[in-house]
């Protein structure tokens, strides 16, 4: 496996923000080091080790969803199924969401550099994600064939280069690679 990348923890000042504060506070107690693929298993309670289960995130799909609509970027809606209510979280900016897809496709298009060390640092990262999500083909849905195929392939390219070499180019982005080898193991 390429998954070796390892979390070690640099600082454990604050960030703001209240997952990611959690994350780190975990981070910190944990006696030894351990991969990305270990902590996204065992932050997301996929984890199949009864020792580390302190180190799951509670309710971590809801707390985002509401993190989400408070920022006006998804809704809460009930709805029906069969003989249950359940709570879903539509897109309810679509605006932000067309704002987004717009980006993806123009990078891998209009601003393709063919070199990840020079592509914005986000835009890999959702790049990624969307590829660990998939959702990648639903980015480039809109496209023209021709487009879609060269934004496809473009981002394949991208996506199969070795996340190890990659992480060693540059720094900043060895955590993009690093959960990329994770979702690819």
């Amino acid at each position: 496996s390429r998954c070796s990348f390892q979390v070690l923890l640099k600082s454990d000042a604050p960030t703001g923000d209240v997952l990611l504060d959690e994350t780190l506070r975990h981070i910190k107690a944990t006696e030894s080091a351990e991969t990305v693929q270990t902590w996204i298993e065992l932050l997301t309670g996929e984890t199949w080790n009864p020792f580390k289960l302190q180190y799951q995130l509670r309710n971590v799909r809801e707390r985002l969803a509401k993190a989400l609509v408070e920022k006006g970027i998804l809704t809460t809606e009930k709805q029906n199924f069969l003989l249950f209510d359940m709570t879903t979280h539509p897109v309810s900016n679509t605006s932000e969401k067309q704002r987004l897809v717009k980006k993806l496709q123009e990078s891998v298009l209009e601003r393709w550099v063919n070199d990840p060390q020079r592509m914005e640092r986000r835009t890999l990262a959702l790049l990624v994600l969307a590829h660990a999500s998939d959702v990648l083909e639903n980015v480039f849905a809109s496209l023209a064939d021709d487009k879609y195929d060269v934004a496809m392939n473009r981002t394949k390219d991208l996506l199969d280069m070795d996340p190890e070499v990659e992480a060693a180019k540059a720094r900043g982005t060895e955590m993009i690679w690093a959960v990329l080898a994770a979702f690819n193991k």
